[in-house]
């Protein structure tokens, strides 16, 4: 385990996930500037698990909040400290969605604000039946800063990113799920066993493959169709060349052969 200022971060060997833990319980781990700062350099750590490994090592990441509550937002407290324009730590949401493994976000509690911009900049989110999700911002008299509206707009639709941020309400786990924003909801322990089994699903597979996908589905919300499938086949191509095309050929064609990938 690697211990930051506001974050944990654990790498698992065996399965190849790794975990990441908002470590805020106080504030109910609210963004502040150093948790921003924390998660990119814990991500960052997880990654170079990478650098000497036997191929790719890091295959998946899960990311929870401490204590149970996945993030109440921004520090309001940091925004008056703030010069106009300033955006101290908002790459952190790039930095997920740029990252090169899938991430899971396990949210428990309230995930609002910027806590539920973080969340559907990951890849995944599975919610607890008692997670409570929104964009709150309104009453501020503000809009959600880091693409609320830009993510809800393409996970559901823009009517809905509208009914949620004009409203400013706090929506139940199942009501995220009817309109997409999650993509699972577990009662209890069941979502702590769903999550790490998910996660080691993603794992096992050829993970330059996932990668492939995992940005080719961000290149989607970005082009067109015939753009988007000019992408597809461009990172189809190199795919063919590598052993773990080899290892999944091998395996489809031998029933009892069980591939190992690497990411080679």
């Amino acid at each position: 385990m690697e211990e930051f200022e506001t974050v944990e971060a654990e790498f698992d060997e065996e399965t190849h996930v790794g975990r990441l833990t908002l470590n805020r319980p106080d504030a109910l781990n609210a963004l502040s500037d150093q948790l921003r700062q924390d998660l990119v350099a814990g991500l960052q750590w997880l990654e170079s698990h990478n650098e000497d490994a036997d191929g790719i090592a890091l295959r998946a990441v899960v990311v929870e909040g401490a204590e149970g509550n996945f993030c109440a937002g921004a520090d309001i407290s940091e925004f008056s400290e703030a010069s106009p324009g300033e955006t101290s730590g908002q790459h952190h949401y790039e930095f997920i969605q740029e990252f090169p493994v899938p991430i899971i976000a396990k949210i428990r509690g309230y995930c609002l604000g910027g806590g539920l911009e973080t969340a559907m900049a990951c890849d995944f989110r599975f919610a607890h039946s008692d997670a409570r999700l929104g964009l709150p911002e309104v009453d501020l008299g503000l809009i959600p800063g880091a693409g609320g509206v830009q993510f809800i707009s393409r996970l559901a639709n823009p009517s809905v990113a509208k009914e949620v941020a004009m409203t400013g309400d706090h929506l139940s786990a199942d009501r995220a799920d009817e309109l997409d924003i999650v993509n699972r909801v577990y009662d209890d322990a069941d979502l702590d066993e769903a999550t790490r089994e998910f996660a080691e699903t993603l794992a096992a597979k050829p993970p330059l493959a996932v990668q492939a996908i995992k940005d080719a589905a961000n290149v989607a919300t970005q082009v067109g169709l015939n753009e988007g499938r000019s992408y597809d086949r461009r990172r189809f191509e190199p795919l063919l060349e590598t052993e773990d095309h080899q290892e999944g050929a091998r395996a489809f064609a031998e029933d009892d052969y069980d591939p190992e990938f690497r990411g080679r």
